[in-house]
């Protein structure tokens, strides 16, 4: 039993990991409850995505998260910023950078698409006012979107399963969930989760090289914003109300990903193959192990 689940250094890293899990999943549950009893409005379908709705969400979902992280520092003897969201650095350079490469890689995608024929802007759908309201709430809904996924799957989970078992071979299994949870969505496909598995590997890639995760943040949000919101298309298999532009998609599925969206595009593997390559180049030699 010992072998089972400690190793000379302590215990297992996978038996830790699912201990986190578990405590997230603890402390979730118990926000939620306490959000129905003063009534607050969760997104349990996917016709209730709103921004503000959405962000309540993904914001009890971060605080499950880093209380989680919070009780296993306590336990390991561990400063919160191992697990690569130290605050010094939040919405700082990394991020910054992350948001400007997130914006061009699902710019260049919907280029491509419109290019081949598969998409078109449409008119606006949004005028005056409600084009900067819905603007700033979804980029804040997005934020929060992002933090919260890059920081539980990215994080400790990704630095303790390392521990055991190498950074690589950690940043396939947690990009392997991060895909199979996005099948959840309504609309979503495997083609599109098996592009969220490549995502996942792309984001584990900028947290080696950067060292910790806020260009993966920055890069999340913004890509998520540039579909939701500025190119109008679905994210992940879902459509949300107050997006720009009346956009459509036209011509097959394998071009335009049909339900699914960009995720589910011949073309978004392009795009993050070459955002990859382009990556590796740039952060050729920063914090290369």
């Amino acid at each position: 039993m010992e072998r089972v689940f400690l190793r000379p250094d302590g215990v297992r890293s996978g038996w830790r990991a699912a201990f986190y899990v578990a405590l997230f999943l603890l402390f979730l549950l118990i926000l939620q409850l306490l959000a129905l009893l003063f009534h607050v409005r969760l997104v349990t379908r996917a016709d209730m995505v709103t921004p503000s709705a959405l962000a309540i969400q993904e914001f009890l979902a971060t605080l499950s998260a880093v209380a989680a992280t919070l009780v296993m520092c306590r336990i390991e003897g561990r400063p919160f910023g191992d697990f690569g969201m130290s605050w010094r650095e939040a919405l700082r350079g990394n991020f910054w950078k992350g948001t400007l490469w997130g914006i061009a890689g699902i710019s260049v995608l919907m280029l491509l698409m419109r290019a081949l024929g598969g998409y078109s802007f449409g008119t606006l759908a949004l005028n005056g006012r409600p084009v900067v309201t819905y603007a700033f709430a979804w980029a804040g809904a997005f934020l929060l979107v992002a933090v919260y996924e890059e920081f539980f799957f990215r994080g400790y989970v990704q630095f303790t399963l390392a521990s055991g078992m190498r950074f690589w071979p950690a940043a396939i299994l947690t990009s392997a969930v991060f895909g199979a949870v996005h099948l959840s969505n309504p609309g979503e496909g495997f083609v599109g989760a098996f592009s969220v598995f490549v995502t996942g590997m792309f984001l584990c890639l900028t947290l080696r090289r950067t060292g910790n995760l806020w260009f993966a943040i920055g890069w999340h949000a913004a890509w998520d914003f540039g579909e939701t919101f500025l190119y109008s298309v679905p994210d992940s298999g879902i459509v949300a109300p107050g997006h720009l532009l009346a956009s459509s998609f036209h011509g097959p599925r394998w071009l335009t990903g049909g339900s699914v969206g960009p995720e589910g595009s011949a073309l978004d593997f392009v795009v993050l193959a070459a955002l990859a390559l382009a990556f590796d180049r740039v952060y050729r030699d920063q914090h290369r192990k």
